[in-house]
C-alpha cells in the first residue's frame, strides 16, 4: 500500500518475488505429503466397489476354509509330511491361502486401476501437473493397494485363528502366528509392484491382464506348494522356486506351526520377496516418470 497526494492509501500489485514465495509456500505442503494425497485418492476410489472388497474379504476365507474342511480335507485323511513334520492338512494349507488372498488383491489393484490412471481416466497426469512427483504417484498407488491388502489379510488371519481354535486347537502358535499378516503384505507387494511396473508400460488393453491371470497367477497358485508340498510335483518345482507365493507360504508355515527350515533358506525366502518389492518399485518409479513425461 502507498499514499496518494490526498493521503489516502492506494493498493499496489505484489512484487514478483512475493508471488514466487507465495506459490512455493502453497507447493511445499502437497510436495511433502504427495504420497499420502495419492493414497487417499486411491482409497476413496475403492468406495465405488467397497461392498465387493468387504464381501470378498469376509467371504473368501469362509468359503475356502469350509470347502477344504468339508471337502478336500475329508478325502485326504492322512496328515501332511512337511519338512520332517507331520501336520493336519488344514494347518498345512491355511498359511498358503492367506498369502494367496494378498496376491489376489494385488493382481486387481495393480492392474486396471493403474491402466485407468494412465489411459482411461488419466488422473495420474492431473496429479503430475501439480507439485506431486511421479515417484510420489507410484508410491501412493502402492500404499493404497497395501491398505486394501491389509484389510484382507487381517480378516483372513482372524478367520483362520477362529477356525483352528474350533477345529484344530493349538494349531497356530500365538506368539508368532500374527507375523503371517506382515508376510502376507510382503507377498502381495512382491507380486503386485512388478505387475504395476508392467501395467505402466501398456498403451492399449488387449487382454494382457487376463493373460497374467491365466498364465501367471493360476499356475503360481496351483504349483507353489499351496495344496501339497512342493517336492511332490516333480519337474514342475521350478514354478514354485520363482514364485513369490511359495517363498511367502514357506515363511507363513514357519510362523504358524513352526515348520523346521534351514536358516540359509529362511534368509533366501525373505531376500527374494524384498528384492522383488524394492527392485520392482525402483523400476515402477522410473516407468511412471517416463510415461508421465509424454
Amino acid at each position: 500500500m502507498t499514499g496518494n497526494p490526498e493521503g489516502s492509501p492506494v493498493a499496489t500489485d505484489p512484487a514478483l518475488d512475493e508471488l514466487r514465495a507465495e506459490a512455493m509456500e502453497w507447493g511445499r505442503k502437497p510436495r511433502s505429503r504427495g504420497t499420502w494425497y495419492v493414497t487417499e485418492h486411491m482409497v476413496r476410489a475403492m468406495r465405488a466397489y467397497g461392498w465387493t472388497i468387504i464381501v470378498g474379504a469376509l467371504g473368501q476365507p469362509v468359503l475356502y476354509l469350509l470347502g477344504l474342511a468339508v471337502g478336500l480335507a475329508a478325502i485326504i485323511d492322512a496328515p501332511i509330511e512337511d519338512g520332517g513334520q507331520t501336520v493336519p492338512y488344514l494347518v498345512f494349507v491355511a498359511p498358503a491361502l492367506l498369502m494367496t488372498s494378498a496376491i489376489a488383491v494385488a493382481s486387481e489393484e495393480f492392474t486396471y486401476p493403474v491402466m485407468a490412471g494412465f489411459k482411461w481416466r488419466r488422473y495420474f497426469y492431473g496429479f503430475n501437473a501439480s507439485p506431486l512427483s511421479s515417484s510420489q504417484i507410484a508410491n501412493g498407488v502402492v500404499a493404497g493397494a497395501g491398505a486394501r491388502m491389509a484389510v484382507t489379510v487381517v480378516l483372513y488371519f482372524a478367520f483362520i485363528a477362529l477356525f483352528f481354535a474350533i477345529l484344530q486347537p493349538g494349531a497356530l502358535v500365538p506368539s508368532t502366528a500374527w507375523l503371517s499378516v506382515f508376510i502376507g503384505l510382503l507377498a502381495g507387494l512382491s507380486f503386485g509392484i512388478p505387475l504395476m511396473a508392467y501395467a505402466a508400460t501398456i498403451e492399449d488393453d488387449k487382454g494382457q491382464f487376463a493373460l497374467v491371470q491365466r498364465f501367471v497367477f493360476m499356475p503360481m497358485f496351483l504349483f507353489s506348494g499351496t495344496f501339497y508340498p512342493l517336492a511332490n510335483i516333480g519337474w514342475l518345482q521350478w514354478i514354485g522356486w520363482i514364485s513369490p507365493l511359495w517363498h511367502a507360504t514357506e515363511l507363513g508355515r514357519v510362523v504358524t506351526y513352526g515348520k523346521q527350515i534351514d536358516p540359509l533358506l529362511l534368509t533366501v525366502h525373505i531376500a527374494y520377496l524384498l528384492v522383488l518389492t524394492v527392485g520392482g518399485l525402483m523400476i515402477a518409479r522410473r516407468l511412471f516418470e517416463r510415461r508421465l513425461a509424454k
